[in-house]
């Protein structure tokens, strides 16, 4: 991934916002350039004095460690992973909640007729990444000990349409229209049905930056909330530059998967506040799951995870 050497952070960002000159920030994304990152494609940084690289990411980029090391100023993150980070000393807070419910689904054959995740999990074969903790969660509350559990094959769907009892991780809006796409018939069972449903692909910056350079964090803030709204409204000029930098998803399928998530981004918290809005006691409800899963020692205190700018 090509890096350039920017000015730190801090009060010489601040001076440069101040002089009306443009501030040059990296915002570290999680994964490819895909829908999922659509508004901060469309978003007009320089009508805010901003000059931001956006630097893509892929299976395991460690973007929470970056924004915490202050080689990205700010980064696309989860809301557990803050919370993880919070309470492993690394001060990294959400500013921005793109996905308002969680995308992670188990998606099974429709000729299964099974109505639940409870249900899927009495047989066959299911394909998890097994570390996470939702799938934790469900080992927790159901069990696993009847379902034959195999390492996620991401977003290969061979080993599914070969059985009809296979059943497999996904991003809702991904897996299940390629599958349709394929005339397999899918119904797939978000894991928030299971009460696991944390914040996703959160704008995160660190509690420094928030400090040192308020004006500059609240001005990525208004930039990216209105990138947002103008690729809700119409993505095809984002999706095109995206498609650009990452031609392996054509133009139908960015078309697709960005007319399936909108009911991720556009709630009824959305539309009763604003795009991107967090609650206190979401985070409350999502650090106490993982305190009681072992993933933090103690709790967080949960306004120190957010701020709403």
């Amino acid at each position: 991934m090509h890096r350039r050497a920017f000015l730190g952070i801090g009060s010489a960002l601040a001076l440069l916002t101040a002089c009306g000159k443009a501030s040059k920030i990296r915002l570290a994304l999680n994964w490819k350039p895909e829908p999922e990152f659509g508004g901060f494609y469309a978003a007009q940084y320089s009508k805010y004095h901003l000059d931001v690289e956006i630097l893509p990411g892929g299976a395991g980029t460690p973007t929470v460690q970056m924004v915490g090391a202050g080689s990205a100023e700010f980064g696309i993150v989860q809301a557990d992973e803050i919370v993880v980070a919070r309470s492993n000393g690394n001060p990294v807070v959400g500013l921005f909640a793109v996905y308002q419910h969680s995308p992670m689904g188990i998606m099974v054959h429709a000729e299964r007729n099974v109505n639940s995740i409870a249900a899927v999990l009495t047989e066959g074969t299911l394909a998890v990444q097994k570390g996470l903790p939702y799938v934790r969660m469900l080992e927790k509350q159901y069990g696993l000990e009847h379902v034959r559990v195999v390492p996620s094959p991401g977003g290969d769907l061979t080993a599914f349409f070969a059985d009809p009892n296979f059943a497999q991780q996904v991003f809702v809006t991904s897996e299940p229209l390629t599958a349709r796409k394929k005339g397999v018939a899918v119904k797939v069972f978000p894991v928030s049905d299971i009460g696991y449903d944390p914040y996703t692909n959160v704008l995160a910056t660190s509690d420094d930056m928030v400090k040192k350079s308020p004006e500059l964090v609240k001005a990525m803030v208004d930039a990216s909330a209105e990138g947002w709204r103008d690729y809700l409204n119409n993505p095809s000029t984002a999706n095109t530059t995206m498609h650009q930098l990452n031609p392996s998803m054509d133009l139908e399928t960015f078309a697709a998967v960005a007319e399936a998530q909108k009911p991720l981004i556009e709630t009824e918290e959305t539309r009763k506040d604003k795009l991107g809005t967090m609650n206190q006691q979401r985070w409350e409800t999502l650090i106490a799951q993982l305190k009681d899963l072992g993933d933090i020692p103690k709790t967080v205190p949960a306004q120190e995870c957010f701020r709403l700018l």
